[in-house]
């Protein structure tokens, strides 16, 4: 037990020792590590302190004697950079704040201007608010509300009016009952059947299937006979047979005054009686018509009445239409012969063809005055004939039997095939009227005015006497020479003297005449109608537009602007507008218009239409009517109301201060092509919407994106493939100017808005970029086509080209459609047919 007591007290002593030593060696070197640095810092400070700023050791020592020390320049070098960019970078941080002081100030400002201009503007909406509220009081006091025009429709045996003293006295304004012909009415024009009068069994076949054709295809006949405006009766031409005597014009009175609308005197209705012979039967002679009108081509002066009746061309092609091809060329102005004239007339030769030279116009007339002056005539005539100064050729002798004739009338020599081969070679066609001044007009004179104008020969017509078919609203001065006879021995004077500008000009004056309101059935058809209607001062139903089928499409992403394609330079069309597009001027005034802001730009112009309205003493015939009706408003030729250099280009497009384009696009089955120049119209001034032709059978594919360039995209389904889809008068096309583009032209917006502005200086033309050159190569007898690059252009493509809305209307309703069909036939060429419909009408090239 002592053992191990004695153990444990032995051992308990060193462990003590153990930690009391531990604890004095951690005293110490606490001590060392914190005292001692103390105690040696404040020594070593007050050395310093003792020896002067100049003796120190470890303080900071002036002009960088520390740095002297080789192994502490770096050092230095990168404190003294530190200091100097720590000093940059706080005076740019002054600088800085004061800007931001700044720009809080101008904030302010700006936010103090912007609330001032929200008031301004507030104010001046309401300002306007008032103004138009105001102005459409002043108008409404002003204006009073007018509603369509009652129309009267008087009984059946109510004429409604007191009857003239006389139906010779007819007029419009005493025998033409207007109630029934409003302003808004359409025209209605009731046809009778030519089965539903007696003397209808007599009218040539000819005749009636000619006129019967030309009722489906006129837009004013209608099937109900009480709203009618206008009824018509088909009276001649009779066919005589042997079998059937003539009807006295007591019968044939009582026949029309049983016809079902004639209500007592016939007022409104016209009596037509079309001719296809030279010797036609004056079949309403001494019959009283009342107050029916009568449109005929032989006509007495007793018998017509001036401003009321109508002198009608005599109908050639009852059933078919003159074949073109056959028609001469234009070109050379003068032809083989100077003049011609064929004809016999038995009741003058007597004293004509004797040997003697005839007397001097001086001996004649110490005598008594010729009741007849054709002696003088063939004696004159044949006296240039012997004098060979000119070549012509004059007969006054047919070779085989003549056609017959009224009396004092020339007679026709020959068939109608002969008579035109002499005609083809001559300049002029001598016109002589009838010897009795009584008979006013003669189907005889208006064979020989109708062939001439068709095959290009200039009409003379010899006697002042004459009335020449709707003289009162065709300017015939423009295509027809017409002589009194006193002046025979002046004759070959006068037409000597005629340059070949004015020769030229007549010969298609004279070809446009005989093309529009001669050549077929359905042109005298509408050309009478068109003469009583402009008479009465009705509109014309406008010309039918083409409607387009649009094929749903949804826009995707917004398009994006390419710098370059919106670079348009210094080119300013005036202002640019900011509301959405909106469509052209339109003819708000359909029902009467004045020449106030019109002008004739062409003098007659050859082609089937005028493009700009007429003068009144010019009025309005057939086609062209239908254009200006139909609200497109065909407008002047620059220049505006008046003006010249400075003043004509600052007010580009003349009277339209304010337009824009519609592009049409034509595209088959090339859907990225597409997109991608549709994307680059994004931002194009003036653009008004963007109509694309879908000439493809397939609709686009359903997942296709539009690009969203701000405007409308039409996209219109067509019936078939063919590039005569490009110039269809789409209804979608509101504006005036149309710009035609392919789908893979790339065009700057630049080029198009210096093309716009060109356009809008030369309306009537053509203006693009893509340029060809034609011409006739003699050696080889055929033509010409260029598309190489060079300086001759002759032609401006349309894959991209403006050309004016008017021109669609022509190309696709009044052009032949023999060319549409071989359009169709190449799958090509429909330029080429556009620019030579658009230099035909306007005889202008197109502008590149």
């Amino acid at each position: 037990m002592q053992r191990s007591g004695g153990i444990v007290g032995n051992s308990g002593q060193p462990w003590v020792l153990r930690r009391v030593r531990l604890t004095w060696l951690s005293f110490m070197l606490f001590f060392i590590l914190v005292f001692f640095p103390l105690i040696a810092h404040y020594y070593l400070t007050t050395i310093d302190e003792a020896g002067g700023p100049d003796k120190r050791i470890f303080g900071p020592r002036p002009g960088g004697e520390l740095c002297e020390a080789k192994h502490v320049q770096d050092l230095c070098r990168i404190r003294e950079s530190v200091s100097e960019e720590l000093l940059q970078l706080e005076a740019k941080r002054q600088e800085l704040n004061g800007e931001i002081a700044r720009l809080n100030l101008r904030i302010e400002a700006c936010k103090r201007s912007i609330d001032s201009a929200k008031q301004d503007l507030l104010q001046l909406k309401n300002v306007i608010s008032q103004t138009e509220h105001s102005y459409k009081e002043l108008m409404a006091q002003n204006q009073p509300k007018l509603s369509l025009p009652v129309r009267l429709l008087p009984e059946k045996d109510d004429p409604g009016y007191p009857p003239p003293k006389s139906a010779q006295n007819c007029r419009l304004h005493t025998c033409f009952d207007y109630a029934r012909c409003p302003l808004t009415s359409g025209f209605p024009v009731y046809v009778y059947d030519t089965g539903s009068y007696p003397w209808g069994e007599k009218l040539d076949p000819l005749v009636k299937q000619g006129f019967a054709s030309s009722i489906k295809s006129s837009v004013y006949v209608t099937d109900n006979p009480n709203i009618a405006c206008l009824y018509i009766v088909l009276v001649g031409e009779i066919q005589e047979s042997p079998s059937s005597p003539p009807t006295s014009p007591l019968d044939l009175e009582k026949q029309l005054k049983v016809l079902p609308y004639w209500r007592l005197d016939g007022h409104n209705h016209l009596l037509v009686h079309l001719s296809r012979k030279s010797l036609t039967q004056n079949f309403l002679y001494n019959v009283s018509t009342g107050r029916a009108a009568v449109a005929q081509s032989t006509f007495f002066e007793h018998q017509y009445r001036e401003g009321f009746d109508m002198v009608v061309s005599p109908l050639v092609h009852a059933l078919s239409e003159p074949n073109f091809l056959e028609v001469p060329p234009q070109v050379p102005v003068k032809r083989k012969y100077l003049f011609t004239f064929q004809g016999e007339k038995v009741e003058s030769l007597r004293s004509s063809l004797l040997e003697a030279p005839p007397q001097s116009f001086e001996e004649e007339m110490e005598g008594d005055p010729p009741a007849d002056y054709d002696d003088r005539i063939i004696g004159t005539l044949k006296a240039v004939q012997d004098s060979h100064l000119d070549q012509v050729l004059v007969e006054f002798t047919c070779k085989n039997q003549p056609k017959p004739s009224l009396p004092t009338e020339w007679a026709l020599c020959g068939e109608r095939e002969d008579r035109l081969e002499v005609l083809k070679v001559s300049t002029f066609a001598l016109v002589i009227s009838p010897g009795d001044v009584q008979l006013v007009a003669s189907a005889g004179c208006s064979m020989r005015l109708f062939e001439a104008l068709e095959v290009g020969a200039i009409p003379v017509v010899l006697g002042d006497h004459s009335k020449l078919p709707y003289h009162h609203l065709i300017r015939w001065s423009e295509a027809v020479i017409m002589v009194p006879k006193p002046r025979i021995t002046e004759l070959h004077f006068l037409l000597r003297s005629i340059s070949d500008n004015d020769l030229l000009a007549m010969r298609r004056q004279g070809r446009f005449l005989w093309e529009t309101y001669f050549s077929t059935s359905e042109s005298i058809f509408s050309t009478i109608l068109a003469s009583v209607r402009t008479s009465i001062q009705i509109p014309a139903a406008p010309i039918r537009e083409e409607p387009a089928q649009e094929i749903p499409h949804k826009a995707g992403k917004l398009a994006g602007t390419d710098a370059n394609m919106a670079d348009n330079g210094d080119l300013d069309l005036g202002p640019v507008e900011v509301e959405p597009p909106y469509a052209s001027p339109r003819f708000l005034r359909n029902f009467t218009y004045t020449a106030a802001d019109v002008y004739r730009t062409w003098n007659r112009a050859p082609g089937p239409f005028h493009l700009f309205p007429h003068t009144p003493l010019d009025p309005v015939l057939p086609s062209e009517a239908k254009f200006l009706g139909s609200g497109t408003g065909f407008r002047p030729i620059g220049g505006g109301s008046g003006g010249s250099g400075k003043e004509f280009q600052a007010a580009l497009g003349g009277n339209v201060p304010r337009e824009q384009f519609t592009v049409v696009m034509l595209t088959y089955e090339r859907e990225e092509v597409l997109m991608n120049s549709l994307e680059r119209l994004n931002g194009l001034p003036y653009l008004n919407k963007v109509v694309v032709v879908w000439n493809s059978p397939k609709p686009p594919s359903d997942d296709l994106l539009w690009p969203d360039i701000g405007l409308p995209i039409v996209v219109v389904r067509t019936e078939k493939n063919s590039l005569n889809n490009r110039f269809l008068p789409w209804d979608a096309v509101e504006t005036e100017a149309v710009l035609s583009i392919d789908d893979d032209a790339h065009l700057r917006h630049d080029e198009i808005m210096f093309g716009f502005r060109v356009w809008r200086e030369a309306r009537d033309r053509i203006v693009g970029f893509p340029g060809r050159f034609h011409a006739w190569d003699v050696n080889h007898q055929s033509w010409l086509y260029n598309s190489n690059y060079s300086c001759e252009l002759s032609m401006v493509l349309t894959g991209a080209a403006f050309f004016h809305k008017y021109y669609a209307y022509l190309y696709s309703y009044v052009m032949p459609q023999a060319i549409r069909d071989m359009v169709d036939e190449y799958i090509n060429c429909e330029d080429i047919a556009m620019n030579f419909l658009v230099s035909h009408i306007t005889r202008k090239p197109p502008i590149k």
